[in-house]
């Protein structure tokens, strides 16, 4: 059994990605607002994921990690939508959430992001960035993502 746990809210954006994995996955989607933090222990694969503000994961993902509790040998994955991307820039956005699930002991499996529409700040008086992402190449790299997490674990 999956389950994905989402926030998003803005654009949708990383909606859109949860989408594609739920159905490859075969696995809910629940907002945190929707989890009783006891009932993770009944899924075999959860992945976390929201939008990136200011370099980390929305304030309601964290505090749900903040309060799951302690488990051996779950096993997680992050997702992420963003204005930016690139290898590091991901390893560091995805951080924060990243330490919190395994200081309660989540076995962090692999990592998603992509490109997100971003009309934050100042960016909402050009139009934003990243107009129509996440786009179709987006959505297929995600369900490639998923169909290779579900080739590991099921």
């Amino acid at each position: 059994m999956s389950l994905l746990v989402l926030y998003s809210y803005h654009h949708k954006n990383t909606e859109k990605i949860a989408k594609v994995f739920a159905k490859e996955l075969d696995a809910q989607i629940k907002t945190p607002q929707q989890i009783n933090p006891e009932e993770l222990q009944e899924y075999n694969l959860i992945g976390f994921g929201s939008g990136i503000y200011d370099e980390k994961h929305h304030k309601l993902l964290l505090d749900l990690a903040d309060n799951l509790p302690q488990v051996t040998n779950r096993k997680a994955f992050i997702f992420s939508t963003s204005a930016m991307q690139g290898k590091a820039k991901v390893a560091k956005d995805h951080l924060l959430l990243r330490e919190k699930l395994q200081t309660k002991g989540y076995m962090i499996v692999d990592e998603f992001s992509c490109k997100g529409f971003n009309t934050n700040s100042f960016m909402k008086y050009f139009g934003g960035m990243n107009k129509g992402r996440p786009n179709a190449e987006d959505l297929k790299h995600a369900e490639e993502f998923a169909q290779n997490l579900k080739q590991k674990f099921f």
